[in-house]
């Protein structure tokens, strides 16, 4: 098995917990401005918080949660969109000692008894009416629960009040017993199998990769001299949020927040904050790229954006080959187009960014490589990198002025890791987390011998990229016995600008299959832009009959990386996105495999039945004459 890591950095060591970060940059450079707050009374306008307003915030709530009872070791559950209550409160119970257990506000009941029973919750700030009604719902099973705070209803500034006569040195000695190896953070998996389980991530591994990516990579998220803004609209109810926090408050760079994931929202947040650095996971990306594609043929400018985006993707390719010595650079006449573009379009849509994003970084699954090339290639170098609840989020990234796009970079320093036989990557380091919470059998075949064995599939080259290739709980098996992993071949169809989401199945089926939804803002500027004006008669069938046929190209485009027994042959259109109000994504966005397969049996088993007389006229083994041949687009239609 390969074996990669680079020596720890030499950073002075931690002594104390995630809250000293905070506290330190308010006594060091207490007019740093270390949160932007959204005035109520004009959306689009952003106010400054210093570090010592924020500091003197979470003391004052810090005094409530004490005057309330709260104690090192115990345990508050967070149930909230990502809003700047969240980062002030969470550093408050990190200030007295407390656990954190982060869960979607979204979660169902069911979830939420769960999750709050097995971490022995003793209390829980929830959001609105609908948190409150979610709560109380199962209150009487959870006998330690002691407290709900609701946000909206102004539980915060009513602790504040609480905790006016206990003293600010109670704050700051409880804040320093908090040791690094302390837990800080009880992050329950997505559970896209099963029940989610809780891992104990300690102080130390929270600021692990933290720490080191600011060391190595903080310069890369601002121009020289300018503070980095971050606006975070990812949950902090996964760890891959809870990290965007952690490197805002302990690199004191300037932290604003987006509750809403809708792309009106997120884009007039994006426009009005002006980040210098983006934080998503691939979802976002191919979204923001999809809508430039869209708005630029509404605007009849599409044949201008598609020869831009291809020169956009060979420039960025010239320049990999040359930092990675394998070329010699972009050659004159690409330059010239280059410059031709950045005039014309890309500018343009760097400004649709607010003008200011210079870079960025993806997570929860690998970002597609040639849209990775697109976002270099109009400016703004997206590192793709990889983590996962168990290391308290990253463990690799892009060596600064060696990316190599289609991995998810190296291992950072300090951490190493190993592919082992079956192709499983295994980790070690300092953010492996301390176990999973009342489960001893769970953390003993998760850990051994000091490895995190992941459950992701992946490989290394020989300069130590890693490129993930799969989930081993996700790999299909055909009925031939053929294994296929689902992810590259979803990942591919997802980039045709029609197709929204896609979800691969075929265990234990003559062939891969795939259930797609379509893109509804993309789907419908597509029907407009089909159909000539006044034509009625026949206009139906001829646009199902199109859409069959763009379909059916992504699908070819997919198949194409492929061999052809594990290449899609059959599908079926569903008409309803897989979100997370519906239970099919995770807070990370992840799609949960077994509760669609389950959802969507019917469908699944239709797909398969349609082309059963093409499977008997074929040998047992060959599978070519599968073809989905019924009306899949009759549902659809809005």
């Amino acid at each position: 098995m390969g074996n990669f890591g680079i020596a720890p950095p030499t950073d002075p060591v931690m002594t104390g917990g995630l809250a000293d970060a905070l506290f330190e940059t308010a006594l060091r450079d207490p007019a740093l401005p270390q949160i932007a707050r959204r005035d109520p009374a004009a959306p689009g306008t952003w106010t400054r918080v210093s570090a010592a307003e924020v500091r003197d915030e979470v003391a004052d709530l810090a005094k409530g949660l004490i005057a309330s009872g709260i104690r090192p070791g115990n345990r508050v559950a967070v149930m909230a969109r990502t809003r700047v209550e969240w980062t002030v409160l969470g550093v408050a119970l990190w200030s007295v000692g407390a656990e954190i257990v982060p869960i979607y506000p979204t979660s169902s009941r069911d979830q939420v008894e769960w999750i709050l029973r097995d971490a022995a919750c003793v209390g829980v700030v929830v959001e609105d009416e609908q948190g409150v009604m979610t709560v109380g719902s199962v209150c009487a099973k959870l006998p330690l629960l002691q407290h709900v705070w609701q946000l909206d209803t102004d539980s915060l500034p009513q602790l504040v009040e609480a905790g006016r006569d206990v003293p600010d040195a109670t704050v700051d000695s409880l804040r320093r017993i908090v040791m690094p190896d302390s837990t800080a953070v009880i992050a329950y998996t997505s559970g896209t199998t099963g029940r989610p389980r809780g891992c104990a991530l300690s102080h130390r591994s929270l600021a692990s990769p933290c720490d080191v990516l600011l060391a190595g990579w903080r310069h890369t998220a601002a121009a020289p001299g300018e503070q980095p803004a971050i606006l975070a609209f990812l949950p902090f109810s996964h760890v891959y949020g809870l990290m965007i926090q952690g490197m805002c408050l302990r690199g004191g760079l300037l932290l604003a927040h987006e509750p809403e994931l809708t792309e009106k929202a997120l884009s007039a947040a994006l426009r009005s904050f002006r980040p210098t650095f983006l934080f998503g996971v691939p979802y976002v990306f191919e979204k923001i790229y999809k809508n430039f594609l869209r708005k630029a043929q509404q605007s009849g400018r599409g044949p201008l954006f598609e020869r831009a985006v291809r020169t956009a993707q060979d420039y960025a390719l010239a320049v990999e080959r040359h930092r990675l010595d394998t070329g010699p650079g972009p050659a004159m006449d690409l330059r010239l187009q280059h410059a031709f573009y950045e005039k014309t379009v890309y500018r343009k849509l760097r400004a649709a960014l607010g003008g200011r994003v210079r870079g960025g970084c993806s997570g929860g699954s690998p970002l597609n490589r040639d849209l990775t090339l697109f976002y270099a290639g109009i400016g703004i170098l997206i590192h793709d990198g990889y983590g996962l609840t168990e290391t308290a989020g990253g463990i690799t990234a892009q060596p600064v002025g060696r990316e190599k796009f289609g991995t998810v970079g190296r291992p950072l320093p300090g951490t190493e890791i190993r592919v082992a036989r079956d192709g499983e990557i295994l980790v070690s380091g300092p953010s492996v987390f301390q176990g999973y919470v009342n489960d001893e059998s769970g953390t003993r075949a998760t850990l051994q011998d000091g490895w995190l064995a992941t459950g992701d599939l992946g490989r290394l080259d020989s300069e130590g990229y890693l490129s993930i290739t799969g989930r081993k709980k996700e790999i299909i098996i055909t009925s031939g016995g053929k294994g296929v992993a689902p992810a590259p071949l979803e990942e591919q169809l997802r980039m045709h600008p029609l197709i929204h989401q896609a979800v691969v199945v075929g265990d234990n089926r003559p062939c891969v299959g795939a259930l797609i939804t379509l893109d509804p803002e993309f789907l419908a500027h597509w029907r407009g832009s089909l159909s000539a004006p006044g034509e009625l008669l026949g206009r139906e069938a001829r646009e199902e009959n199109a859409l069959r046929q763009e379909v059916l190209r992504a699908i070819a485009g997919a198949n194409s990386t492929v061999s052809r027994s594990e290449s899609i042959r059959v599908f079926r259109i569903l008409s309803e996105p897989f979100d997370l109000a519906n239970g099919m994504l995770t807070p990370s966005m992840k799609l949960r495999r077994d509760t669609i397969v389950r959802r969507y049996e019917a469908e699944i088993e239709a797909m398969y039945a349609t082309s059963a007389r093409a499977v008997r006229r074929s040998a047992p083994e060959d599978t070519s004459g599968w073809d989905d041949a019924d009306d899949v687009f009759r549902r659809a239609r809005p």
